[in-house]
C-alpha cells in the first residue's frame, strides 16, 4: 500500500514537471514569434546595476521588482521571478501570453521579457509614484491624496478592470485587485499591475471551475468557498 502511494505520489510529480515544462515551451515559442518582446538578459542586468539592492521598487509574492534605464536612456521596470516557488512558470507564462497584447491607459504596460538567462525577467513600463497602498498606509509617505484623487484613482482602477472582463481581445479575470497592485504615474493616475494568477476563459461561460488563488482578505467569500471564478472575483 505504501509502495502504492509513493508510485502515485511519483507520477503528479512527473505530471506536473510536464507542464511546467510545456508552459515554458509556450513561453519561448510566444516570445520567438513576437521577437519585439524579446529583451537580452545583459541587457537587463546592467540596466538594474546587476540587480543592485540601491534599484529594488518593490517585492511581491512572485518577485522583486528594479528599476533602471535601457541604452535609449528608457526607464522601465524589471521584474526578477523567485525560482523557489513552484508556480513561477504559471505565472510567466500569464504575464507574456495575456498581457503582451492588451493596452490600455490604466493597465501597467509588459515591453518585453528574458528567458535566456540563468533567471527569467519580465520588463514594463516604469510607473514613478509606485503603488496606492503606501499612500494610504505608508506613515512615512508625506504626500495626502485629496477626495478628486481619490475618486479619480478609483474610476480609473474600475475602467481598468471593465476593460478586463469586456474590452479585450479575450476575457481576463485579475484574481488579484489589492491596492499595492495598483500603480500610480507621475499624474497620480492608476494602472493595474501583477498578472501574474489571472485567468481567461470563453465568454459563453458563466464561471471557471479553479483552485483558490488570491491574497485573503480581498478574496471573494463564494470564490473562496466555491472555488467558481467569475468577473465579481475583482470587484
Amino acid at each position: 500500500m505504501l509502495s502504492l502511494f509513493a508510485a502515485y505520489a511519483g507520477y503528479t510529480k512527473l505530471v506536473q514537471i510536464r507542464k511546467e515544462c510545456s508552459n515554458l515551451g509556450l513561453v519561448s515559442i510566444s516570445i520567438s514569434k513576437y521577437s519585439s518582446l524579446n529583451v537580452k538578459y545583459e541587457k537587463l542586468e546592467k540596466a538594474t546595476d546587476y540587480f543592485n539592492t540601491s534599484r529594488k521598487i518593490g517585492e511581491g509574492g512572485g518577485g522583486t521588482v528594479f528599476k533602471g534605464p535601457l541604452p535609449s536612456g528608457k526607464t522601465v521596470a524589471v521584474k526578477r521571478l523567485f525560482y523557489n516557488t513552484r508556480k513561477w512558470v504559471d505565472e510567466f507564462f500569464n504575464e507574456v501570453n495575456l498581457i503582451s497584447g492588451i493596452q490600455h491607459k490604466h493597465l501597467v504596460k509588459l515591453l518585453g521579457c528574458s528567458i535566456e538567462g540563468p533567471e527569467s525577467l519580465l520588463v514594463y513600463e516604469y510607473v514613478p509614484n509606485r503603488s496606492l497602498d503606501q499612500f494610504l498606509f505608508d506613515k512615512n509617505n508625506d504626500q495626502f491624496l485629496n477626495w478628486k484623487q481619490r475618486f479619480d484613482i478609483i474610476v480609473g482602477t474600475a475602467e481598468g478592470i471593465a476593460y478586463l472582463h469586456e474590452g479585450s481581445e479575450v476575457r481576463i479575470i485579475h484574481r488579484d485587485i489589492k491596492s499595492s497592485n495598483v500603480l500610480l504615474d507621475e499624474n497620480l493616475s492608476p494602472k493595474i499591475a501583477d498578472f501574474g494568477l489571472a485567468r481567461c476563459f470563453a465568454s459563453n461561460k458563466s464561471h471557471l471551475s479553479t483552485g483558490i488563488a488570491g491574497t485573503l482578505g480581498y478574496m471573494a467569500p463564494e470564490y473562496l468557498v466555491q472555488g467558481q471564478l467569475t468577473e465579481k472575483a475583482d470587484f
